[in-house]
């Protein structure tokens, strides 16, 4: 029985530390949903691709090519009788915007439709910051959040049986930050839902004007009173009551974030579980409760405020024209005039835009592009959303807009300036053309204009993780795929070139012929095929490249991936990140004028003169038993960049957490996902015993661990730590691309810089390397062994922290890799005191 599954099928009111989406996942299977379709997108992708996937044989899931069918697809389930929960983020449902409004005013009795809707107000990888909640009112569709991981493997069970009550389509809006970190959860009771019975007459359900006045006039006069009289007497509304002198309207995580903030400190709450319909006779009962002002904390624009304000309900919220559109408990601190611990920064902190992966299929094509937009070949590249948007820091992307939309950018560009057809590019991925992007492609053809449009095809949704697509070698029940997206284009017209994109030569004549094409009033679609490296078999790995320091002219031009360095005199050397291009032909050799970069004549592995004897974790832990009591509250902050294992630190201290005993209490860790994982700033918090929120108040973190040293700079980072707290700080450096090497910090300025603070510096990465880790990916590991060492943590056996890890990866490969890190960690810790 695989873990999800055991999830699903686990001892009712069992505590679990789990993932947001993960929580909701395995509430939709215990609640009984029937089916549930999506289309990939961060931050609401796991559910599907995480979750339920892996227990298909309990419900019916599969991704569709884009929203507006999974939304449709969803539709047809619950006509059939089934209750079927639709995934998206935000961009998603004005994608699937058609189906979903005129979806909702069907009043006859069917199945539960839910729409699970994942914001990202920060944003960190969604491409706008619209909130959704004024188009799903003009649709009176009520709007659940959910306010922590319980009620979000909950939600499922509420907004179906909701459903079933008013007929009508639910939307759940989980926060970002909800989905993404990770908290304590109950396992709710299990259900089987009788499927309703299929309706009689299904043209019940039919789209003509007559019917649609007649559906929404009884939807405004039947189903919105009882949604008005359901949220005034909901349990899902939470009043604190305080001392009545300032008072908070608040919903979703914000909910947590002002518990943070009122700990101590006597506020008197309202937490709305909808927040459409709003309860406002309830809302004017607590505003007449408070004598001091009532402050409204929302994430989104002010669809909450405005609505209290409408009703003549005297509060205090955002400014028409305020910038705030995700809240955290030091916001809110700072909105209620309360003290927060804030401070300057100690030292600028390096950009760091995400990037491509080192060896990705993309990188020679951006190299091109951005040399001929260099030399005026080009005057623009349209791009679109995926991983191709990160072509814009190699100088080979101009414009996104939204999926798909980059050929009809690039079309409307020509269509008011016919001369530049040879001059400019529309640029897309191929689960993107899949998506929507091939009406953009039909179109084209249709009108008969000339031009060039690259499909990159990694056979992924890899910007989300890897997902299948139309264009992958199998679908998500692990089926054979049998669509091929060149035939496809060609039986549309097009002309299709396909060129790899680990053939450089080739790309430079491909593109130099398509334009040249575009002059003469042609249109080409040229496929540029590569595998993404992340689904490369691990056999495509571990192939170590080296240079001819004779041959090699110190010209820089290798100097494409953050896999390869130069030294202080500009001869390059191949980093730990490195893939060898996944034994295609590499990148860098390509562009290399003297052919002084090859495969390495030794492919030793462990890149050392010989590979050190790990030794034998044990087959079993033994917990000794704890003496004395838990520390009331611990917490730790780590940032470090896309890559470094974040997220895999943050997983095994929830783990400890997990086995002292802390269940008994509050376990929490938030994290950073989408872009920020390829090459950017991350940052996982985690916290346990008495603790509220995932996003912790600054001045409260025990210890901040730092896995590359710049990244103790960034902005907020440090006013985290609290009087007395420690930071562990890896002495490894990451250089953005494009940045000089001689204007990043050293390790002794980075030192003096933080004089003020209790530092321990590491080499955790040498440590790692050193183990004949040849890639540095267990520096994470060593990192949590020396940790491990760090008051207060060190007051736990060293037994409790290998059962934590071997928990989150138990494969006998991988736990005796991470027990030997471990131990080395622990001895670097020690021998820092």
């Amino acid at each position: 029985m695989n873990a999800v599954k055991a999830l699903c099928t686990g001892e009712n009111g069992k505590g679990v530390v789990m993932q947001g989406n993960m929580a909701f996942a395995v509430g939709c299977v215990r609640a009984g949903i029937h089916a549930a379709d999506g289309y990939p997108g961060t931050p609401s992708t796991e559910v599907i691709d995480r979750g339920l996937s892996q227990v298909q044989d309990m419900i019916s899931v599969g991704w569709s090519v884009n929203e507006a069918v999974a939304a449709g697809v969803g539709f047809g389930h619950t006509l059939a009788g089934s209750d079927c929960v639709v995934t998206m983020k935000v961009p998603g449902l004005f994608q699937a915007a058609d189906v979903i409004t005129s979806a909702a005013f069907y009043t006859s009795r069917r199945g539960s439709l839910v729409y699970y809707i994942a914001s990202d107000y920060t944003p960190s990888s969604t491409q706008h910051l619209v909130d959704p909640r004024p188009m799903l009112r003009s649709c009176c569709i009520p709007v659940f959040e959910p306010r922590n991981h319980q009620e979000l493997h909950e939600a499922a069970r509420i907004a179906a049986d909701l459903g079933r009550e008013l007929n009508t389509p639910v939307a759940i809006i989980a926060s970002g930050v909800l989905c993404h970190s990770e908290g304590l959860v109950r396992l709710m009771d299990t259900a089987v839902r009788e499927r309703v019975p299929v309706p009689e007459n299904m043209s019940d359900f039919i789209t003509l004007p007559v019917r649609a006045r007649m559906f929404h006039d009884q939807v405004r006069t039947t189903r919105m009173p009882a949604l008005r009289e359901k949220v005034e007497q909901s349990p899902l509304n939470i009043w604190t009551r305080g001392e009545g002198r300032i008072g908070v309207i608040t919903h979703g995580v914000n909910t947590l974030f002002v518990e943070e903030v009122a700990a101590g400190r006597k506020l008197d709450v309202l937490s709305l579980g909808f927040t459409h319909p709003l309860p406002l006779e309830l809302i004017r009962r607590f505003r007449d409760s408070v004598n001091g002002p009532v402050y409204v904390i929302e994430d989104g624009h002010r669809f909450i405020q405005e609505g209290i304000l409408a009703a003549g309900i005297e509060v205090r919220g955002k400014d028409e024209d305020e910038t705030v559109t995700e809240w955290t408990p030091a916001l809110i601190a700072a909105r209620l005039g309360l003290d927060c611990p804030s401070g300057a920064p100690v030292m600028a902190c390096p950009p760091r835009p995400p990037m491509i992966c080192a060896g990705c299929p993309y990188r020679l094509f951006g190299q091109i592009v951005g040399r001929m937009r260099k030399k005026g070949h080009l005057e623009a590249v349209f791009g679109d959303i995926g991983c191709n948007t990160l072509l814009h820091f190699l100088n080979a992307m101009d414009t996104v807009l939204a999926m798909g939309a980059s050929e009809a950018k690039r079309l409307g560009y020509v269509l008011s300036r016919p001369e530049s057809a040879g001059k400019c590019l529309a640029v897309l991925g191929d689960g993107t053309e899949c998506h929507s992007g091939m009406d953009a492609t039909r179109n084209t053809i249709f009108r008969g204009i000339p031009g060039v449009k690259v499909i990159l095809n990694n056979n992924w949704t890899a910007m989300t993780g890897g997902q299948p697509s139309p264009t992958s070698p199998v679908n998500l029940a692990g089926e054979p795929n049998i669509f091929d997206l060149n035939a496809s284009l060609k039986a549309h017209g097009a002309s299709v070139v396909e060129v790899s994109g680990y053939d450089r030569k080739g790309l430079q004549k491909a593109l130099k012929d398509a334009l040249a094409a575009a002059e003469k009033g042609e249109f080409t679609t040229l496929v540029v095929t590569g595998v993404c490296i992340r689904k490369m078999p691990k056999e495509a790995y571990g192939l170590r490249m080296e240079v001819d320091a004779e041959l090699c002219k110190r010209c820089g031009t290798c100097q494409i991936c953050p896999g390869i360095e130069a030294d202080a005199e500009g001869l390059p050397h191949f980093n730990n990140i490195c893939t060898g291009c996944v034994r295609q032909n590499a990148a860098c050799s390509q562009m290399c004028p003297v052919g002084a970069i090859a495969p390495a004549k030794d492919q030793n592995v462990c890149a050392l003169d010989s590979c050190p004897e790990l030794p034998v974790p044990p087959e079993r832990i033994e917990l000794p038993g704890l003496s004395g009591e838990l520390p009331p509250f611990l917490s730790v902050a780590v940032r470090g960049v896309g890559g470094q294992g974040n997220l895999f630190f943050g997983r095994v201290l929830t783990q400890l957490a997990y086995l002292l005993g802390y269940d008994r209490q509050n376990i929490v860790k938030g994290e950073t996902h989408g872009m920020a994982q390829m090459g950017g700033p991350v940052i996982s918090t985690f916290a346990c015993g008495r603790v509220h929120s995932p996003v912790l108040m600054p001045g409260t973190c025990q210890c901040l661990v730092c896995m590359e040293r710049s990244e103790v700079f960034r902005p907020g980072f440090l006013d985290m730590l609290r009087p007395g707290g420690t930071v562990v700080l890896a002495d490894t450096a990451i250089v953005p691309p494009f940045f000089k090497a001689g204007d990043y910090p050293a390790m002794d300025a980075v030192r003096q810089a933080l004089a003020g603070y209790r530092v321990i510096g590491v080499d955790v990465l040498g440590t790692a390397l050193s183990l004949g880790d040849a890639a540095g990916r267990s520096a994470n590991v060593v990192m949590i062994g020396v940790l491990s060492r760090v008051t207060p943590f060190d007051s736990f056996p060293e037994e409790y922290w290998m059962q934590a890890l071997r928990n989150v990866s138990p494969k006998p490969a991988i736990w005796q890799a991470n027990y030997a890190a471990f131990l080395a960690g622990r001895e670097l810790g020690a021998r820092q005191g």
